[in-house]
């Protein structure tokens, strides 16, 4: 799960771009996007990278190597059955999508098996889902402020959790398919 915003194209194409077409889980994003925002980003994104990225829809089946990117002016939730949702509540955090509420929906869902991921933006979405997946037993990972474009989200993340990584960007990736892989020690 990755939670992004302000600076998030850079740092999604990079991270996404990193990622092989064998990547073994499935990768959900929360970016905040305009409500009338089409799925550009998802077909750009799917150009630039090996591994499969789409925008998601009501009821998709999570699969190994597949990015779910949450489309413009809905939420994103995981259900327990582990397909996908979309919501038109209200934005939380002044935002829909909100980074929060597929954090706390995927916690939910996958419990200990699941990496919540704050990268770069402004405002502080995102820090009490990470808090839900830490407490749910999963690995919680912040970009380090200095590394960010917009250090507000990832300083906000700090400030509610003790994550079990800070890192910058450019680690991110191989920390990722370690931990997917089960090689990464703390």
């Amino acid at each position: 799960m990755v939670g992004v915003s302000t600076g998030g194209v850079s740092a999604l194409k990079f991270l996404l771009g990193a990622l092989s077409v064998d990547f073994p889980v499935p990768v959900l994003v929360v970016t905040h996007i305009t409500p009338d925002a089409d799925d550009g980003l998802a077909m750009l994104l799917n150009t630039l990278c090996a591994i499969r990225v789409k925008e998601a829809d009501e009821l998709d089946v999570l699969l190994p190597g597949t990015v779910y990117l949450a489309p413009a002016n809905y939420h994103l939730l995981v259900e327990k059955c582990g397909c996908l949702a979309l919501s038109i509540d209200p934005p939380v955090n002044f935002a829909r999508p909100s980074v929060d509420v597929l954090f706390v929906s995927a916690a939910e869902a996958f419990g200990p098996e699941l990496v919540g991921i704050i990268l770069t933006g402004a405002g502080n979405d995102g820090s009490s889902g990470l808090r839900k997946i830490k407490n749910c037993g999963g690995v919680a990972i912040v970009q380090d402020p200095a590394d960010a474009e917009m250090d507000a989200m990832p300083k906000n993340a700090l400030s509610m959790v003790t994550p079990d990584y800070i890192i910058r960007l450019s680690e991110l990736p191989d920390l990722l398919v370690n931990l997917v892989s089960g090689q990464s020690s703390q």
